[in-house]
């Protein structure tokens, strides 16, 4: 999977995560396409786990207790989740319980990456190293902030055209029935 498509496929499911849980879907997305590798790693394929998050904890409305150890690493346990969009949800439920600061400022990508990146969520003896892993969330974050920009504006070419084609077709129509051509002022 190409970051285009992985913006394209998943950023609804950071949108709906965010929403919910009052965090920026765009860092939401950014973590997840780092934890994951744009969605090509196992955990994202076959457990649907795109953040990495190990089967701590209790079950609940988003995780139901599944899970499975990792291939290269046996002491690593993590979350199985039924659907994708449980994964992006149980994500965004965690940060905003248990990772407050990093919550607060979500909607500053710089400041939210370095929240995380030097809170508990990441753990050096699980090898994680938080000056990249802070990087790669900002520049996560800057790729789907421009994909997004992107989308919108394709999106908002095709409404366009559209309605266009949609007042074209009307005056056309409206031409057939009356016999009489008529014009926008």
């Amino acid at each position: 999977m190409t970051k285009e498509e992985f913006v394209k496929t998943y950023y609804s499911l950071a949108e709906n995560a965010g929403k919910k849980f009052n965090l920026n879907p765009t860092v939401i997305l950014a973590q997840g396409a780092h934890e994951s590798g744009w969605g090509s790693s196992y955990a994202a394929r076959i457990r649907k786990n795109f953040f990495g998050i190990l089967a701590a904890g209790s079950p609940n409305v988003y995780w139901d207790g599944s899970k499975s150890a990792s291939q290269t690493n046996p002491n690593l346990v993590f979350r199985i989740y039924k659907t994708e969009q449980d994964s992006f949800m149980d994500f965004a439920r965690l940060i905003s319980m248990n990772y407050k600061s990093a919550a607060a400022v979500s909607n500053d990508s710089t400041q939210y990456a370095k929240a995380i990146a030097y809170s508990p969520y990441i753990s050096e003896q699980n090898g994680d190293n938080r000056p990249l892993y802070q990087s790669a969330i900002i520049s996560n974050s800057s790729y789907i902030d421009s994909m997004a920009d992107l989308l919108k504006k394709k999106w908002l070419h095709i409404k366009q055209e559209l309605q266009g084609a949609w007042l074209h077709s009307s005056f056309q129509a409206l031409h057939t029935i009356t016999g009489k051509r008529l014009s926008i002022i």
